[in-house]
């Protein structure tokens, strides 16, 4: 089947295969966050992004083989309420940014700065600091040797706009200004994103709309 982003609470996970990396998208509640478990198609070896909630339906996803780590996009409790039970299931070493660390209760087995490599089996993965949303949040990038690059956004970048900055205009500066200078910038229109909330999009779709993002201040 095609894979569309499109999950729901409650509902099956759709999977996008791509030739190294298999992505897993399910939806988790109450917050309707989206939780993204990879798997290296060369090794077996998995990743989850975001142990949002939901600890029962995130281990049925991962099922026997496990998973080697867990990455938190942010410190917003909607993103970790499954962390500890997730971890406690697998033994999982846990990742999240250095700045945003302090905020997630389950202690954060390695701290990420921008830049870094997180890698799962034979496929790295590159983290974007992102600060606005909150102080230490991270983007992955999967630049796929295959095709166009994958984005994790976490909360800092969405279908027609930014993350919440709490109308906040230093904070949203910061974060326009990272998610233009690390994200826009840097990757190809045909860069899938995969948010933290609700339906993936692409950086060609989003980036004609970047000044009305500018003039309306969110």
């Amino acid at each position: 089947m095609t894979y569309s982003g499109a999950v729901k609470v409650g509902g099956r996970a759709d999977v996008h295969e791509l030739t190294d990396l298999m992505i897993s998208k399910v939806a988790v509640g109450p917050g309707n966050n989206n939780a993204y478990l990879l798997r290296c198609r060369a090794t077996g070896e998995q990743l989850l992004i975001d142990a949002a909630d939901e600890a029962g339906t995130l281990l049925r996803l991962i099922g026997d083989d496990g998973i080697a780590s867990v990455v938190t996009t942010h410190r917003h409790p909607d993103h970790w309420q499954a962390l500890g039970e997730v971890v406690a299931a697998t033994g999982a070493r846990t990742f999240a940014g250095r700045y945003d660390a302090e905020g997630i209760p389950v202690p954060t087995d390695v701290l990420v700065d921008d830049n870094d490599t997180i890698r799962v089996g034979r496929v790295e993965l590159t983290a974007r600091h992102l600060i606005g949303h909150t102080p230490g949040s991270i983007a992955l990038v999967y630049d796929d040797p295959h095709g166009a690059p994958h984005l994790f956004t976490g909360d800092c970048l969405f279908p027609g706009g930014v993350g919440n900055t709490r109308k906040d205009p230093k904070a949203f500066a910061s974060l326009i200004h990272d998610v233009e200078t690390k994200l826009f910038d840097q990757l190809p229109d045909e860069t899938w994103v995969y948010p933290g909330h609700g339906l993936d999009t692409t950086l060609g779709v989003e980036r004609p709309q970047l000044p009305e993002w500018h003039a309306r201040g969110w």
